[in-house]
This record gives structure tokens, sequence and C-alpha cells, in this order.
């Protein structure tokens, strides 16, 4: 390995990854039996002034110092001030690992980390993830074809931190070294894991009621999001298209700058717009209102049933969506 870098901070909201990434982490900072000793400072309270001592004593009997903080959200921002100025002139000999957890992490702190060191996302974005999903069953003891590998991935859905267990699982069942199919891998799967947000308002847009309504329920369920929360994505993404109804924007790369979001989903925002047009997303407007008032309690509806009927309604504005099967046009 090439000189490590003074500080790394380990970014996921997955613990089982985000472990995952830590260990990795330190195996690659012990390179080829290079000296080095870890010392875990995480506590119930960080002690700011214990992990800035910790960082600035030479190693002794080892080359280097490795000192990991677990549950960085915790740190307060005043606190991270001492981390900061640390960061400003870190010792050669000192790694400090700092790992997510407990909340976000102050925004000075991840700053300073980005200047002086490496960001680690523990699977950080939709094609990362998918990515390491297929590294990893290909490197699985078991053999999967490509229909189990396909039938894993859609039903574990965000939660690929459950992949492992199931690999180790399917090769407790079937032997190291098998050949697994789907049929092979249904039994084993439990309950479908959560999905992204995006694969909700993916399905909305695209006027796939059924797909809409799984989402979202597996987003309320597996995924333990509160209906506020998916209120909230609604909101955001019915707004978006708001913004850029009239904007007279070119392309993604502006719809990106006007909004403030990656290019590909604003690419997709621009399109959903034009789709629409200003009727249906005025329309849109008026059912987020209409089940903004119903949260509050304007229906004796629940907050399940008040989602799902709003995700119902919005999927059947996008013009030319598919028809359910048997019903006539």
């Amino acid at each position: 390995m090439t000189a490590p870098e003074p500080v790394y901070v380990i970014k996921g909201d997955d613990p089982s990854l985000v472990s995952e990434a830590l260990t990795s982490l330190l195996a690659e900072l012990g390179g080829d039996d290079a000296g080095f000793a870890v010392e875990d400072l995480t506590g119930e309270e960080p002690d700011i002034g214990a992990i800035v001592d910790a960082c600035s004593t030479p190693p002794f009997l080892a080359d280097r110092r490795v000192i990991v903080v677990r549950d960085v959200g915790r740190i307060r921002t005043d606190d991270a001030t001492a981390l900061v100025d640390y960061l400003s002139n870190p010792l050669p000999t000192t790694v400090l690992v700092l790992v997510a957890g407990g909340g976000q992490t102050p925004t000075r702190l991840l700053n300073a980390v980005k200047k002086a060191g490496h960001v680690i996302d523990a699977v950080p974005d939709a094609r990362a993830r998918k990515t390491w999903v297929v590294d990893r069953m290909k490197d699985a003891d078991v053999k999967l074809d490509a229909a189990a590998g396909d039938l894993i991935r859609q039903h574990l859905g965000e939660d690929i931190g459950r992949l492992q267990s199931l690999l180790d699982v399917l090769t407790a069942a079937y032997g190291p070294g098998a050949r697994v199919g789907a049929d092979d891998v249904r039994p084993f799967l439990g309950e479908a894991g959560g999905v992204a947000p995006w694969d909700l308002t993916d399905a909305i847009d695209n006027g796939d009621t059924a797909a809409a309504l799984g989402h979202l329920h597996r987003m309320m369920e597996a995924g333990g999001r509160h209906p506020l929360v998916i209120m909230a994505t609604l909101h955001n993404h019915v707004s978006n298209m708001l913004r850029l109804d009239g904007a007279d924007v070119a392309g993604e790369a502006e719809a990106a700058q006007l909004l403030g979001i990656h290019p590909f989903r604003a690419g997709k925002v621009l399109a959903q717009a034009k789709r629409l047009g200003s009727d249906n997303i005025a329309r849109a407007v008026e059912l987020m209102a209409q089940a903004d008032m119903d949260l509050r309690g304007i229906k004796a509806w629940s907050p399940e049933l008040v989602l799902e009927v709003l995700v119902g309604r919005l999927s059947r504005l996008t013009p030319g969506r598919p028809a359910r099967a048997g019903s006539r046009r």
C-alpha cells in the first residue's frame, strides 16, 4: 500500500456495510506485516481531548498508530474544532479513522477530512451498490446463475447488508462450489428489503401504479421510513418539476444547476416535467396539498392509506401509462 492518509472518514447508513469498510481499511493499513497499533477510542460520549492527545502522541514499539473513533455523529460542532485544528497539521505517524454513526458528521470536520485525507463511502450510490453486490456474488462460495443473482438483487433492494449472511446460508445449505439457481434461493430470501426513494418516484413517473405501490410498502415496512419522510420525498420530486416548468432550461446540466441535484436525476425530473405538462404538474401540486392536509387529520384515514391514495393518483397523471391487465383502453 502507498503511504496512508493522515485521516479517513467512513460514511454510510448501513452499520454492517460501514463495519465491513472499517475492517477492509484496517487490513489495508496493516499492509504486509507492517508495524502498526490500533486504538479504539469510541465511547458513549466522545472525549475530544483524549482523541487529540492520542493522535498527537508518537507510536510506541510500532511504526504507526491508528486511532479509531466510531459514531462520529455524536461529536458536537463546537467540540469538532479541536479535531479540525489537529488536522491542519497532523502527526505523520498517526492515522485517524472516523466511522459513521450517531447522526451526521459535523460539516466542518467532514470538510477538514476532505482537505487532509480521504472519505470512504460504504456503497455510495445506486451504481456502486449494484457493483458491490455483483462483486460479492461473484466471489461467493456458491455459484449463482444469472436468474438467482437478479432475484437476490431485486429482493434485497437497499438492504444489501443482508447479502453476506444470505450467501453464507446458501453455502451451508448446498455446499461450497454448488451451482445455485433462482428456485434454490427463494426459500432463504425472507422479507423483501427496502428500496431507494428514486425507485418510488421512477415508478410514479412511468405511470406504473402497481410497482409504485409495491415500492411504497417496501419503503414503509422493510425500509422503516416514516410516512412523513416519504411525503417529503414526493414533495421534493413534485416541487422540482414545478420549478422547471416554464424555466426554459436547455438540458440536464442547466436543470441540475437550477435544482442543485445530480445531473442524472435532474435529467429525469426534466423529462417527466415535459411529459406531464403544466396542467398535470399543477394537479400534482393539488394532490400533494390535499394529502398533506389528510395526514394532519382532515380525513379519518391512516397515514399509510393517505400515501397509497396519493401515490396511485400521482402515477395516473402520466400520459400513456401502461394499462392494467384485463382493463379496457
